[in-house]
């Protein structure tokens, strides 16, 4: 497996893992201890946490198969950090109240953004060998 597919892969998978035990976490253990308002913030986070984690599986195979290309694979750092800032930033901004991490959120998606148009990008300028 080329480099870039494995990290990728890792962070893909450990994406999910944190995901699917976030999800749970608000579903059991937050459900009685936050507001409706913020425990759906935190459902927000969770969402698209998982949506990019799983994006990260599909560009890792992306990558295992292409010639990989500084598009590609700041696209998926770009992918893999927006996890931590949009998602990261909801999770605390529902836990802690603490509206400044509304102001970090966007970085996040801006950041999705720009990864999947890097991807796009990446596949666009590939050209077959053979």
């Amino acid at each position: 497996m080329p480099p870039l597919s494995r990290l990728l892969t890792l962070l893909g998978a450990l994406g999910m893992l944190s995901g699917v035990a976030l999800g749970a976490f608000a579903a059991h253990g937050l459900r009685q201890r936050l507001p409706p308002d913020a425990l759906a913030v935190f459902r927000t986070g969770v969402e698209y946490h998982i949506y990019h984690a799983l994006g990260l599986l599909a560009v890792a195979q992306l990558a295992a198969r292409i010639a990989v290309s500084r598009c590609l694979r700041w696209g998926g750092i770009l992918l893999a950090a927006g996890i931590v800032l949009f998602s990261g930033t909801l999770y605390m901004l529902a836990l802690t109240g603490a509206r400044g991490w509304a102001y970090v959120t966007p970085l996040g998606g801006i950041a999705w953004l720009a990864g999947w148009a890097l991807v796009a990008l990446a596949v666009w300028r590939h050209r077959e060998h053979g």
